[in-house]
């Protein structure tokens, strides 16, 4: 199961210990997901948790490239999206596509729109971990 995930999921995993977090930690864990990136996406990524506001030391910053480089799945992205919400998310909307993904996981309500363009399953954090990670726990 191919999921995206959006950068504000990944600080909320980063900076507290609470629902983002165990759903990351679940999709690494499990082999029937697969964590895929764009080079974009990867470069905000690495961008993003290594803002000074965030303050975070460097080996939490090297933890997470390590498990961006190892983890997670870049795939070529050829994809032109037109998001006039909001151009700099369409690199995961053009990930989703290129990438078949089944879930884009986020928490930017500016997303609920873009359910017309994709036919990804745009959800919310709280939703995928209620939904898919303890449906799959209980199996």
């Amino acid at each position: 199961m191919r999921i995206i995930i959006d950068t504000n999921i990944l600080i909320s995993a980063i900076l507290k210990d609470r629902t983002p977090e165990k759903v990351i930690l679940f999709i690494v864990e499990n082999s029937q997901f697969e964590w895929l990136v764009s080079a974009e996406i990867l470069e905000e990524y690495k961008s993003v948790i290594s803002r000074s506001k965030f303050n975070l030391p460097n080996a939490i910053i090297n933890k997470w490239h390590l498990v961006f480089d190892t983890l997670t799945s870049c795939i070529e992205v050829n994809e032109e999206i037109n998001f006039p919400r909001d151009q700099k998310d369409a690199k995961f909307l053009a990930c989703a596509i290129a990438g078949s993904a089944i879930f884009f996981i986020t928490g930017d309500q500016d997303f609920s729109e873009a359910q017309k363009i994709v036919n990804t399953i745009i959800i919310s954090v709280n939703d995928f971990e209620r939904i898919v990670c303890q449906g799959i726990s209980k199996e």
